[in-house]
């Protein structure tokens, strides 16, 4: 059967999240006098990137919420700098550090430059949509912001409303139903190879993995790889 449907996920796939989430941390910790605790900015984005998954993991398994994740994030990251008190910050104080952050991040959101492109050639021929290991009010005002929810359709599956994340078949399952689409029928497109591409796959999804650094990793049966959106399209169509 062609495919028909084409889903895809946000952050590193279509959105640039790590170039953003570099630029907040490192403007944040100038601002607020931190940046020379550590021996080179790069130790510092890999300070705060190790505590995001960390606590992105508690909060996709359901122990913390969206928020409750960003007050976890910044009192483990200032404890780590040995701030007094950091562990014992209030929601209130822990907001008000990570809103300083939030704030410089989402001054350099932006799509990537293949992804506006990518759908403009897809949208004619296939249905479109989401499925996001996140929160859908957040994704939704992410891509509204970058320009390309317009592109996307009504399709914003996320995990945060639909009860378990991916790799988890159900999630990849719940986009396809919301496209119309049996699973064989549907191409899946993220940056993820384990949550993405092996979990499209093995929940019948044709998978597509893209792999920006071009890192030549071997994959499995079943996976299709990609270095950029730009192939996109004429891979489908082959």
């Amino acid at each position: 059967m062609p495919i028909r449907g084409v889903l895809f996920d946000v952050d590193d796939t279509l959105f640039d999240y790590s170039g953003s989430e570099e630029a907040g941390i490192l403007a944040h910790l100038r601002d607020v006098g931190l940046l020379d605790r550590f021996p080179t900015p790069q130790a510092a984005v890999a300070l705060w990137r190790s505590i995001m998954e960390y606590q992105y993991a508690r909060y996709l398994a359901r122990e913390l919420t969206l928020r409750g994740q960003q007050y976890e994030r910044t009192r483990q990251f200032l404890a780590q700098l040995g701030q007094d008190g950091a562990e014992h910050l209030s929601d209130e104080q822990a907001a008000a550090w990570f809103a300083g952050y939030a704030a410089h991040r989402d001054a350099a959101w932006s799509a990537f430059p293949d992804a506006e492109p990518a759908l403009l050639q897809l949208a004619p021929h296939y249905r479109l949509g989401i499925v996001s290991n996140s929160d859908a009010d957040h994704q939704r005002r992410k891509l509204r912001a970058i320009g390309l929810l317009d592109h996307l359709g009504d399709v914003l599956v996320c995990s945060d409303q639909h009860g378990e994340a991916k790799p988890a078949p159900g999630i990849f399952h719940a986009g396809c139903a919301a496209l119309g689409l049996p699973p064989h029928e549907v191409a899946y497109v993220g940056d993820k190879y384990t949550l993405d591409a092996e979990g499209a796959r093995d929940a019948g999804l044709h998978a597509f993995w893209l792999d920006r650094a071009a890192t030549d990793t071997p994959v499995g049966p079943g996976i299709h790889v990609l270095h950029t959106l730009a192939t996109l399209a004429p891979t489908l169509a082959a």
